[in-house]
């Protein structure tokens, strides 16, 4: 069973904490536009915390999540940036006291070791969403779908695919995040079950090569052969080659997946983008895939 921890309410607190790589900037945008929403921020010691790239020690950065997976006042826990780290202090966290007062942790691109970690060993579920370091960047409904997603509001999302989809309708668990992380995962105790699961991916700055390579890899694990669907995010900043690879990322995709029947849809908006919608990992949607028209939406 799929724990689906309790929607906030205005007068809630939440915290920031940063769990990875070091804030370049301050978030004071991003702070006032949580408390725009109602919501009592706390700020993390991690947040402006800095140790060589990281924001802080190992010790410091797991020492400030774990503070706050065990306040069952703080009703979510949003992650300030990605950048890597998360992966250096996960086994560091006890879950103990989080299992009897499940909250919402937030958060995209290395933070996807902690959605999946939290799906894989306590089948809670989790939002792939903006993070205060892109808050300004962000799309107005970009950061509406992560309030309406915190908050319990009822959202879908439509939009056209400009690389022609494999159409189909499905129903399931969303699982996914980004392509490199969950590649990463494999074979640790954070890694998430993809049998008869709607998967999304994306990553940004990688070349076309080793987007090939991990797709093959999780094919040639049995991770595609049993999905219920396939959402391909945004595979941006793509780092150029001195010989050309020849296929672009959703061209790559495409010749990995095509033997299945499940519906595939390409540039979803989800992933390094301005953006960014809120994907909640573990929860129930409904796929709707024509050839250039998708429909997303949460049950």
């Amino acid at each position: 069973m799929i724990i689906q921890p309790p929607y906030l309410k205005k007068g809630d607190k939440i915290a920031i904490v940063c769990p990875a790589k070091k804030l370049p900037k301050p978030i004071d945008y991003a702070i006032s536009v949580l408390r725009s929403w109602g919501l009592d921020v706390i700020i993390g010691k991690s947040v402006y915390a800095e140790a060589h790239q990281f924001a802080g020690s190992d010790a410091l950065r797991a020492s400030d999540i774990q503070t706050f997976l065990d306040d069952p006042m703080v009703k979510a826990i949003i992650a300030g940036r990605g950048g890597y780290g998360t992966v250096r202090i996960i086994d560091e966290l006890n879950f103990s006291n989080f299992q009897q007062n499940p909250k919402w942790l937030v958060g995209f691109s290395d933070l996807t070791v902690l959605l999946a970690h939290l799906f894989a060993q306590q089948k809670v579920q989790s939002m792939h969403a903006q993070m205060p370091y892109t808050f300004e960047d962000s799309t107005p409904e970009a950061l509406l779908s992560l309030k309406k997603a915190l908050f319990g509001e009822h959202q879908s999302y439509s939009y056209e695919s400009t690389f022609k989809n494999r159409s189909g309708n499905c129903r399931g668990t969303l699982i996914g995040g980004n392509l490199t992380l969950l590649c990463m995962l494999q074979g640790s105790s954070s890694e998430m079950d993809f049998n008869d699961k709607i998967l999304f991916l994306e990553d940004v700055g990688e070349h076309e090569y080793s987007i090939d390579r991990m797709f093959r890899m999780l094919k040639r694990a049995g991770k595609l052969a049993d999905l219920k669907g396939l959402i391909v995010g945004a595979f941006n900043e793509i780092e150029e080659e001195k010989i050309p690879f020849g296929q672009s990322p959703e061209e790559v995709i495409w010749e990995i997946v095509k033997e299945y029947d499940y519906p595939v849809c390409f540039n979803f908006p989800t992933g390094h983008i301005d953006n960014n919608m809120t994907m909640i990992v573990g929860a129930e949607i409904d796929l709707k895939v024509e050839a250039n028209q998708v429909e997303f939406k949460y049950l």
